[in-house]
């Protein structure tokens, strides 16, 4: 036992000696060269005159909203509010034909964007599909919308043929599909949703609403917030199609509420010093209109501008 156990002590491999670890060299910093300084400068510079450029209207219509009506008549404001007052903010929502249009623009942007964008993803997602037939006529159709109109006469027949005027629909149907997103959407969707993906759903039983409702659209987040921005823009600031087929002033949107206020402004009195002060209050209430205006578009955007570049792509097909 005693041999046995020694012979075993002695046969047993001496540990190896642990590697070290070779230590990480500090990477050199590369050096900017002259030009590419100068050529940073010119690109600061550059944005810096951007950012002015439109910085410097926003801040002025800001600081006139906030000033008196004299001040804005006068002139007298330019980045920083003169004589400070709400009053232009007090009479812009005491106003029951401002507030009733602000209600119009927020139901036709939004239904208008639901609408517009459910139906260019109905037209987009088959003309993607290169198994569709046909497929190239239809896009040759599209394409053909995008380069002749059949002009506003024969638009507003067709409006008032289908029993659409004065109606809140005369502002949706009519503009519910854009050829410019319809090529976009029809795009993203032949180049980011890979063929490996519809086989596999295919496999699994998977119809082509299936397909397009679970994979599709939960992939194409960045594609539907960039064509819902476009449409509830295009709704929110929608004029003419308003001032044509709108009677009635209940449905009137903002925009054409702030028209009537800018435009065909009659609520002056029957002297020159009522006049004057119903100019200088019309004045101060358009700058208070865009504002109110702007604030929704500006509030909204923040939360789809994160999917713009958003990579939802990365890592769905592997191998």
């Amino acid at each position: 036992m005693t041999l046995t156990t020694a012979t075993r002590t002695e046969s047993r491999p001496e540990p190896e000696p642990k590697a070290r670890k070779p230590k990480r060299r500090r990477s050199a910093q590369v050096q900017d060269t002259p030009v590419d300084r100068v050529f940073m400068v010119g690109v600061y510079v550059l944005l810096s005159t951007f950012l002015l450029v439109v910085l410097v209207p926003l801040l002025n219509i800001v600081a006139s909203s906030l000033s008196s009506p004299a001040a804005v008549s006068g002139g007298r404001v330019f980045l920083w509010p003169v004589d400070f007052t709400l009053i232009g903010y007090e009479a812009v929502l005491g106003n029951e034909a401002i507030l009733t249009g602000f209600g119009n623009s927020v139901f036709y942007a939004v239904v208008g964007t639901v609408v517009s964008v459910t139906m260019t993803v109905m037209i987009a997602y088959p003309l993607s599909r290169s198994e569709l037939v046909g497929r190239r006529i239809f896009i040759g159709g599209v394409l053909f919308t995008m380069l002749f109109s059949g002009g506003l006469i024969p638009t507003y027949m067709v409006v008032r043929a289908l029993g659409l005027l004065d109606t809140r629909w005369a502002l949706i149907l009519p503009a519910a599909i854009g050829a410019w997103q319809v090529l976009i959407a029809m795009t993203f969707f032949r180049s980011s949703i890979p063929g490996e993906l519809y086989e596999a759903a295919q496999l699994d039983g998977a119809s082509d609403l299936r397909f397009l409702w679970s994979v599709v659209l939960p992939l194409s987040k960045p594609l539907l917030a960039v064509i819902a921005l476009m449409y509830g823009i295009g709704q929110w600031n929608s004029y003419f199609s308003a001032l044509i087929y709108l009677r009635s002033e209940e449905l009137y949107p903002l925009q054409l509420v702030l028209r009537d206020i800018l435009v065909v402004n009659n609520s002056g009195g029957s002297n020159l010093a009522d006049q004057l002060a119903a100019k200088q209050m019309a004045d101060l209430m358009k700058f208070s209109l865009i504002v109110v205006s702007t604030v929704p578009v500006l509030l909204v955007y923040p939360f789809v501008a994160r999917h713009f570049t958003k990579g939802v792509m990365l890592g769905s097909v592997k191998g």
